[in-house]
């Protein structure tokens, strides 16, 4: 099911059920009822917690894009160590640097042919692609530089190699969910309780309040399947890309 029918359903659904008890609600309450009574304290507090809801919502939002911003520099970082990996081994003699290259391409054809439908799929990464990449370390660390500019060249490659290493662990720990399951009974209940106090206020069966009702559900139903949605920064609608490799290996990756 796509994710944006999902959105729909979910704040369709929200509406509908924010509207019906509502109307039903209304049904019940008698002709002498005065809207204008309720106490100020009611008021104090829907408020109260309306605003409590909204910066916790506010600061789950700006921690799931953070998750997702981290994602997808950790994939720009791999791409760009690996990128210079190929670029510097240019000092190097042809067999060699040819070695090198190959082993790189092969590894970045992996990781966005492969291994990044089962990162978003299962979460994790492959024992193949770690395989792929030892493999462009092992082509690096074990050549002995033969003169002075390739002695100088092969400090950097290690350390290039070191640093895609690095941000491919990186990528593996951010593959996966990263909103702890508390938080999201945390935001379910405040979502209930939040949507729920507004019937405290009296809502009638104008046009005008049931229209307010029934956005401030679809709000709080959007809000949520945001978190949703950046919760798993590499496999959902909104998620980090392999645009970093597809940019920087367009031979490769056909970018």
């Amino acid at each position: 099911m796509s994710e944006w029918l999902v959105l729909t359903l979910a704040m369709a659904s929200a509406c509908a059920v924010v509207l019906t008890i509502a109307v039903l609600n209304n049904r019940r309450v008698g002709e002498d009822d005065d809207p204008s009574q309720t106490p100020d304290v009611i008021e104090y507090m829907t408020m109260m917690i309306g605003v409590v809801y909204a910066i916790v919502l506010g600061l789950a939002i700006a921690g799931v894009w953070e998750g997702r911003s981290a994602a997808q520099e950790s994939v720009r970082l791999e791409a760009q160590a690996l990128h210079e990996v190929s670029a510097r081994t240019a000092v190097y003699p042809a067999e060699v640097r040819d070695r090198v290259r190959g082993d790189v391409d092969a590894y970045v054809a992996y990781v966005v042919d492969t291994e990044w439908r089962a990162m978003t799929t299962h979460g994790s990464l492959t024992d193949e692609g770690a395989r792929l990449l030892d493999k462009v370390r092992a082509d690096v660390t074990e050549y002995e530089p033969r003169t002075e500019l390739e002695g100088q060249a092969y400090q950097p490659l290690v350390d290039q190699v070191a640093a895609a290493d690095d941000a491919r662990g990186a990528r593996a720990q951010n593959a996966g969910a990263t909103m702890p399951g508390v938080v999201w009974f945390g935001l379910i209940i405040g979502a209930l309780v939040t949507v729920g106090l507004i019937f405290t206020l009296q809502i009638r069966r104008t046009f005008r309040e049931l229209l307010l009702a029934g956005l401030f559900s679809v709000l709080i139903a959007f809000l949520l399947f945001l978190i949703w949605d950046f919760d798993a920064p590499f496999g959902r609608a909104i998620s980090a890309t392999t645009a970093p490799f597809t940019d920087l290996f367009p031979h490769v990756t056909g970018g």
